[in-house]
């Protein structure tokens, strides 16, 4: 399991973020305290807010994946 943080500041970059993650056959969610979402659903990651820091957990080392969100990457 491999959990990092990104940030999405706009409708556009979730809707971005949604659409990669659902090209996974993984599960992907994100965390926000002690709320978590799947994060496939656009519907649910647009109610974790925008602009705001969220935790992304997945069952996978796939690089491919890594490489296709880090833009959405903060520290």
């Amino acid at each position: 399991m491999k959990k990092f943080k990104i940030l999405l500041n706009s409708p556009d970059d979730v809707q971005e973020f949604v659409k990669i993650a659902s090209q996974y056959p993984f599960d992907i969610d994100l965390e926000h305290g002690s709320v978590y979402i799947d994060a496939k659903s656009l519907l649910g990651v647009l109610t974790m807010g925008i602009n705001r820091k969220l935790d992304v957990i997945c069952g996978t080392q796939d690089e491919k994946f890594f490489s296709s969100v880090k833009k959405f990457a903060v520290v």
